[in-house]
């Protein structure tokens, strides 16, 4: 079939009824339901703009002839690799970079496991490099949507999954029949796996696995309606239906969820890594995966500072602080995560080149230096928005005091800014509060800290990568090349 439209998208989650659990309830409708309607209809302008911008957004199906989302296409040239980045784009002027899941992450994924699929037969069972190939394919053609889940749960960190006191509370193998494999068990964090069609299970690669953490290495995808799956999803944050007091909450809250694997059969034909930690350790970067996931991360935390700049500005603007010159300086710090953000995407795809599955891929070391820098400058990002709105973020009135005939004029007066309105300057103020202080804002400045795991466990990883030779030979040579004569005392 070809791509999907909004609706499609919500009729198949209609029609799912996929497994999903909050606040100790079964959600009959999650299309309905108050925690997940507004987001929904937020992923499905993603995917009807697929149809509003074809020509961006949809290629050939190299099989099928249909047209498919350009985000699952597999990139050959630096050209094609910023069309994708192009049709990523559109889909991030929608989410305005709020969206850690939306459906691109995952596309960039299982984009790589088709070229990359004989990586998965290394273990000695070309089955699995078919699975791969086949479920890239079913992937795009169906246009899935997709959460993952990759963490096992938070017990004992000083410890080994294998050595935790309940080794069986983490996702495991219990066995194999002919139909497949039995698993249970408990994974973390499913971002949007009540709103998507399938799961992706896949490893954790910030910290590696030992032998002994076999029995916990796989990866495997399902359908989230599938027989024992459950998804336990966190307390909503939309706390009232009103735009105006929460313009991002009720537009872009993803949801997390805790999945629960009950004895849950896992086809042969759906899995890809089957005990195998040395496999699992290897995943993301043997097949490049990490790379691509990467660009696309990159291209929405462009797309969020942008959406941070502009809301730093307004801000100014609306309460006349726009002249002092520690406001200049911290608009000045945004526009220059922003500008650093972009030269860094600007090397990646510039520097792309086809790896060994003949995939062109971005320059991991420009991706791989934003990704570690982002978590870091991030949560200054939201700091400078507070420090901004100072005192002017707390108190701050709803719709519903506006509409009170009583109350209403009364705030526009007592609200008004600069040159707006008081009702305007309260509902910049809201959208600065709820990307900033809200539920859903702290959520955001969380995420992104740890998006790719513990910010100072990925500076060790990437610190041990550093090439350091060349940098201390160059110095070497210097200091060699002054020609100071060494007292006696001093030995080469």
């Amino acid at each position: 079939m070809p791509a999907k439209n909004g609706q499609q998208y919500i009729e198949r989650l209609k029609n799912a009824k996929n497994n999903v659990y909050m606040n100790g309830e079964f959600v009959e409708d999650v299309t309905e339901h108050r925690a997940f309607k507004e987001v929904i209809k937020t992923m499905a302008k993603l995917y009807d703009v697929q149809y509003e911008k074809p020509d961006k957004m949809l290629y050939t199906s190299p099989t099928t002839g249909e047209k498919v989302g350009k985000t699952f296409m597999v990139p050959t040239t630096i050209d094609e690799l910023i069309q994708r980045r192009e049709a990523i784009e559109e889909w991030q002027n929608i989410t305005n970079g709020m969206m850690g899941r939306s459906p691109d992450y995952l596309n960039a994924d299982v984009m790589v496991m088709g070229p990359a699929s004989e990586f998965f037969a290394e273990g000695g069972d070309e089955l699995y490099a078919e699975n791969a190939r086949k479920y890239a394919e079913f992937a795009r053609e169906n246009d899935l949507s997709l959460t993952h889940t990759l963490i096992h749960p938070q017990v004992n960190r000083a410890k080994a999954v294998s050595e935790q006191k309940d080794a069986n509370v983490a996702l495991h193998i219990v066995k194999k029949t002919s139909e497949g494999v039995i698993v249970d068990g408990i994974r973390l964090l499913a971002t949007q796996g009540a709103i998507t069609d399938e799961i992706l299970v896949f490893p954790s690669t910030v910290k590696k696995s030992s032998e002994k953490d076999d029995p916990y290495s796989l990866a495997f995808a399902l359908p989230n309606n599938t027989p024992g799956l459950k998804f336990i999803s966190r307390e909503g944050f939309v706390y009232n239906e009103n735009k105006f007091d929460y313009p991002l909450t009720n537009t872009y809250e993803e949801g997390d969820a805790i999945v629960v694997f009950d004895h849950v059969l896992v086809p042969w034909d759906r899995i890809f890594i089957l005990g195998n930690s040395d496999i699992c350790n290897r995943y993301y970067k043997d097949t490049n995966a990490v790379a691509h996931m990467t660009h696309q991360v990159v291209i929405k935390d462009i797309a969020k500072t942008e959406f941070l700049l502009g809301t730093a500005l307004l801000l100014m603007e609306s309460i006349g602080i726009d002249g002092f010159q520690h406001v200049q300086d911290k608009g000045t710090e945004i526009k220059l995560v922003l500008e650093t953000m972009k030269s860094h995407l600007y090397r990646a795809e510039h520097n792309a080149k086809l790896d060994k599955w003949g995939v062109m891929t971005p320059d991991f070391e420009a991706l791989d230096a934003a990704r570690n820098w982002f978590p870091r400058v991030y949560p200054r990002m939201a700091e400078i928005l507070r420090i901004l709105g100072a005192s002017g973020l707390t108190g701050i009135p709803t719709y519903a005091d506006f509409s009170n005939e009583e109350l209403g004029e009364v705030l526009d007066r007592a609200m008004q800014g600069k040159n707006v309105h008081g009702y305007e300057r309260v509902q910049l103020f809201r959208l600065v509060w709820d990307l900033t202080m809200s539920a859903f804002g702290t959520r955001e400045t969380h995420y992104e800290y740890y998006f790719f795991g513990d910010p100072v466990r990925m500076g060790m990883a990437y610190f041990e990568k550093i090439d350091r030779e060349p940098y201390k030979a160059r110095v070497r040579e210097f200091l060699n090349s002054l020609n100071v004569k060494k007292p006696n005392f001093v030995k080469s």
